[in-house]
């Protein structure tokens, strides 16, 4: 109960990732099973450094051998003589295989990819999947003997993820290459792990700026938008050859990165990523939007990224340019479209760090308006995570002016107030030499 109420996400109510455990045969002393973990949200990838998946056992059971992936420490196994277990640990922590580390004959289907999962909105359905093959002993050997682990936890690669406790099944059924046999599982438990934005981070990981073309002002994003802690360690100037002595400290056997290891650009949002949205042109039926997506993360490239952006008139777009576009009509508002960068060219490099995209609206002349900020986006997400929007009363708003003037109607009315200032100064001097001259007369 407290799981399911900690972890939900308003983007994506329904998705989930889902680990789903078949045992596939009985041993003298426990059982062969498959791993599935299966990404079914619809935004949020696993990036790298990827998964980690964890239990505790129900007894003392032990891994005598892994398929796929690994534990990331054996433990204790002094007390076996002989055949030594892969894992002796009472709450094993699993990771993912690299890909190419070990040979095509030794690799598990859909395993070895570092941990890392696209998104179920992406058109690669295979790469949301992750297997892997784990021999279990010190075990039941039948489905009333068998006790399912507890504990379930998934880090995806940081903190976030709330999961369920293991639900048994009916077991999981199987066809054949040929689709013409079916073949079943001798126990099947799943385990839902779900995501909480509140869960992972008390501070956002992106921002909005915005701007356009009526008013000079920028609206930048917050300051500390996406927390400061980060400020005494960010760069100022970076170059290839420190990015690889420092990527490759990192990657130190005995150092694991953990999602939140990073080193950014020194700005006074301090966010990985920034999303500006630009009004760029007010057409007679159509307006014109241009996007840019900025990385500020030196560690970091987004190769399959996708942005959720919230707005009215999103149902009514004409036009993209670079991204790849579409409207989520299943969502519980039609104001919501997601943009993927999927074509090349668009990953977010880190030595890039900028993509670009104009898109052009229809407009609904009921609907449409330049007054209080409507043409700005109600909420983004990049990649799942909402993005600080800065003050509403920080928008760029129209001139106070309800009726701007013309620039030639300006300067006609400058010039009309410049001759009556001079055709009144004018008047006033030759006044002031009448009443000299007749000073004199009277005195005589």
């Amino acid at each position: 109960m407290m799981s399911s109420l900690a972890a939900y996400d308003l983007l994506d109510p329904n998705g989930s990732i889902n680990i789903i455990w078949d045992i596939m045969s009985w041993k003298p002393d426990g059982y062969l099973a498959t791993v599935r973990i299966s990404n079914l949200q619809m935004y949020r990838q696993i990036r790298s450094p990827g998964w980690t998946i964890g239990w505790t056992w129900a007894n003392k059971e032990v891994i005598w051998s892994m398929v796929g992936a690994q534990a990331i420490d054996q433990g204790d196994c002094s007390n076996f003589k002989t055949n030594i277990p892969h894992s002796c640990e009472t709450s094993p922590a699993i990771v993912d295989l690299l890909p190419g580390s070990v040979p095509q004959s030794q690799q598990f289907p859909n395993c070895c990819k570092g941990g890392v999962l696209g998104s179920w909105g992406q058109r690669d359905k295979a790469a949301t999947v992750s297997w892997f093959q784990v021999s279990v002993g010190h075990s039941g050997t039948s489905r009333k003997t068998v006790k399912v682990p507890k504990g379930f936890y998934l880090l995806g690669p940081g903190a976030g993820y709330a999961c369920s406790s293991a639900v048994v099944v009916p077991p999981s059924v199987f066809l054949s290459a040929d689709g013409r046999r079916k073949t079943r599982a001798m126990m099947t438990w799943t385990v839902t792990c779900t995501y909480s934005p509140t869960l992972a981070s008390k501070n956002p990981n992106c921002c909005v700026s915005l701007s356009s073309f009526y008013n000079p002002m920028i609206t930048p994003c917050s300051t500390c938008a996406c927390g400061c802690k980060d400020k005494h360690n960010c760069s100022t100037s970076y170059d290839n050859q420190r990015r690889d002595s420092e990527r490759s400290t990192l990657l130190k056997p005995n150092l694991v990165m953990d999602g939140e290891t990073q080193l950014l650009q020194c700005t006074q949002h301090m966010c990985p990523i920034q999303v500006h949205w630009h009004f760029k042109v007010n057409y007679k039926k159509h307006w014109r939007v241009k996007i840019s997506i900025t990385n500020f993360n030196y560690w970091l490239n987004y190769s399959h990224w996708n942005l959720v952006v919230q707005h009215p008139n999103l149902n009514n777009v004409t036009h993209v340019n670079n991204f790849t576009y579409k409207l989520l009509p299943y969502h519980p508002t039609s104001d919501t479209g997601v943009f993927y960068g999927v074509k090349e060219g668009n990953e977010l490099l880190m030595e890039a760090g900028n993509v670009q995209s104009e898109m052009i609206f229809g407009k609904d002349e009921k609907e449409f308006t330049l007054d209080q900020g409507w043409v700005f986006p109600r909420k983004v997400y990049f990649n799942g995570d909402e993005c600080l929007m800065p003050p509403p009363n920080s928008y760029p708003f129209l001139p106070k002016s309800p009726n701007p003037i013309h620039p030639l109607l300006f300067a006609a009315a400058l010039l009309l107030i410049l001759l009556a200032f001079c055709s009144f100064w004018c008047n006033s001097k030759i006044e002031s030499q009448k009443t000299q001259r007749k000073g004199p007369q009277l005195l005589r």
